[in-house]
């Protein structure tokens, strides 16, 4: 199965930085491709909204909140995606989520099999 784990959330003080870490792994299946890979953020009471998308198709958006502080980047050969938060404020608190979405096969499954996982999320608190 694939596997989507995220590191690097931590206690920080407005204006600090801070990178997260996002790793896509393969236990018993081979991952073939990632087609899309993304930051997604939910703070306490309220709805989960996307940070940072990086697709194949259409490169990397950001949402507007985030735009000029925050950078994502890519290493394929390594399967993980970072997120560097520069500027950060007290309303970028939020459990972090990465989300990726390719295709991976296995002897068993015979064929190219679509997968779209989500880590379980790392915490961002940004203190005043």
């Amino acid at each position: 199965q694939v596997q989507v784990v995220e590191s690097g959330g931590a206690l920080v003080q407005a204006g600090e930085s801070l990178r997260l870490s996002c790793v896509v792994s393969g236990t018993g299946v081979v991952i073939v491709s990632i087609n899309t890979m993304a930051w997604y953020r939910q703070a306490p009471g309220k709805q989960r909204e996307m940070v940072t998308i990086i697709t194949d198709a259409r490169g990397t958006n950001y949402a507007d909140s985030v735009k000029g502080r925050f950078t994502s980047s890519r290493d394929s050969a390594k399967n993980t995606v970072y997120l560097q938060m520069n500027s950060l404020k007290p309303e970028d608190t939020a459990v972090y989520y990465c989300n990726a979405a390719g295709h991976q096969t296995s002897q068993s499954m015979g064929a190219l099999v679509p997968f779209n996982i989500w880590g379980q999320g790392t915490q961002v608190t940004v203190s005043s």
